[in-house]
């Protein structure tokens, strides 16, 4: 059907049409979606339609620009699809960027490259730009910049009520506070503004070693005493991944234990700061050195082909290295399916307050835990691990919640959660946004 306003000419697709299946299609394998209608939109113009027509026939809404981090199958309602809203404009004398619903950071990155500008993106390129935003965004600088959503100047978004609306810190400070850390809840976002920061080089890439030759739990053992000597430009991670013995993969990982230290960092005394890494324990693969920042996607080279993947994190106060090690035996090779385990170092400029819903920025470390294949099995190493973290947990991370539905436990600190709930009823009283987060009602 089209459904038309003085805005837009919008098509519906419906279960059954030709390209509802394709439309759907996203990095995430691992959940089915399927709403009563998707709205493919070009425009603003378009967002607004699709968010009027679902309000007046009290249709939920959900967004999907990239598929990356889908937190649950979507089923029902209405799905609004961002990715063909993907434009970017760099303006280097104000160091900003202007960002579509649907753009990836891949785009950003190449759009500011020229003008010796990087945004603060996450590791992987193929990510929704915005929608990671929302979501905080903990980026690959992130020490030293803080989240994404601290450098956002202004944002566009279509409200419950079909209004567009530009949204400030001076003209809408509640709004913005909302958007910047639980956005999908209030609204589709169709554009935003970023601060870019003036970064041409890093010294960045990883040490890994045979998680079958060294002990994993001294690797990380090492790093976190290691991170307490380090400034704040520099942010790293630890990661643990026991690769089956499978054709698909290819030939020089298959079977492997692989444990890394994945380093990014503005200062030129790279090789001095990370000299105590190499001294762990004898090193497999070395690729740190002086990159451009149009590079950085190979500091972590995260997978670029779709797959299925359910995972869950753990913003904590302090690490306790025994209990990760034993999350880290637990997720290991005799586990019952591939896990990724990941140790983020918090801190540094990600502990400064921003008016925004980011929450526990007094963590100290962010542990992430994906296990590729279906979510029950996945759920069933996942659960037990992050139990084993629970005494140092302080909450979850909405960026990194994969599989939880709209679970909401834990993301938000009470105070934050309870703004929220009360910013929901004033701007979305009839929750058509249905992307909760435990912030409003069912």
């Amino acid at each position: 059907m089209t459904y038309s306003d003085a805005d837009a000419d919008l098509a519906f697709l419906r279960p059954g049409d030709p390209g509802y299946d394709d439309e759907l299609a996203g990095f995430q394998l691992g959940f089915t979606q399927r709403p009563d209608l998707i709205a493919p939109v070009h425009s603003a113009a378009g967002v607004v339609a699709a968010v009027r027509h679902a309000a007046a026939g009290g249709l939920p809404v959900g967004v999907q620009a990239s598929g990356h981090g889908l937190p649950d199958g979507y089923r029902g309602g209405l799905l609004v699809t961002t990715r063909r809203m993907n434009g970017v404009t760099v303006d280097p004398g104000t160091r900003t960027a202007r960002v579509q619903a649907g753009t990836t950071w891949a785009q950003v990155v190449a759009a500011a490259e020229p003008h010796g500008l990087a945004p603060l993106n996450g590791s992987s390129p193929g990510v929704g730009a915005v929608s990671y935003t929302l979501g905080g965004g903990l980026g690959i600088l992130a020490r030293e910049f803080g989240y994404a959503a601290d450098h956002v100047r202004w944002l566009e978004v279509v409200t419950a009520d079909g209004a567009l609306r530009h949204v400030t810190r001076a003209s809408d400070p509640d709004l913005y506070w909302a958007l910047l850390g639980a956005g999908q809840n209030f609204g589709v976002v169709t554009e935003l503004e970023i601060g870019l920061v003036p970064v041409r080089t890093l010294y960045g890439g990883s040490l890994a070693f045979d998680g079958r030759a060294v002990d994993p739990a001294a690797v990380l053992r090492a790093y976190e005493t290691w991170t307490r000597t380090v400034p704040d430009g520099l942010t790293s991670s630890f990661t643990a991944v026991a690769y089956p013995d499978a054709p698909t993969l290819p030939p020089h990982l298959r079977g492997t234990y692989l444990v890394s230290i994945t380093v990014a960092y503005t200062g030129d005394d790279g090789e001095d700061v990370t000299a105590p890494l190499r001294e762990i324990g004898p090193v497999l693969s070395d690729s740190l050195r002086v990159l451009p920042y149009a590079q950085s996607h190979t500091i972590h080279n995260d997978p670029p082909a779709p797959h299925a993947y359910c995972g869950d994190s753990a913003v904590l106060r302090e690490l306790d290295v025994e209990r990760a090690g034993q999350l880290l035996r637990l997720t290991g090779p005799e586990a019952d399916l591939m896990c990724v385990v990941l140790v983020n170092h918090l801190g540094g400029a990600l502990a400064r307050p921003a008016p925004n819903a980011v929450p526990y920025r007094e963590g100290r470390f962010l542990v992430r835990v994906v296990g590729v294949g279906e979510r029950d099995r996945a759920r069933a190493v996942l659960d037990p691990a992050f139990a084993l973290l629970a005494d140092d947990t302080l909450g979850r991370s909405l960026n990194f919640a994969f599989g939880a539905g709209d679970r909401g436990d834990g993301l938000y600190d009470p105070q934050t959660r309870k703004r929220l709930a009360g910013l929901k009823e004033t701007y979305d009283p009839a929750n058509l946004f249905r992307r909760n987060y435990g912030i409003g009602s069912d």
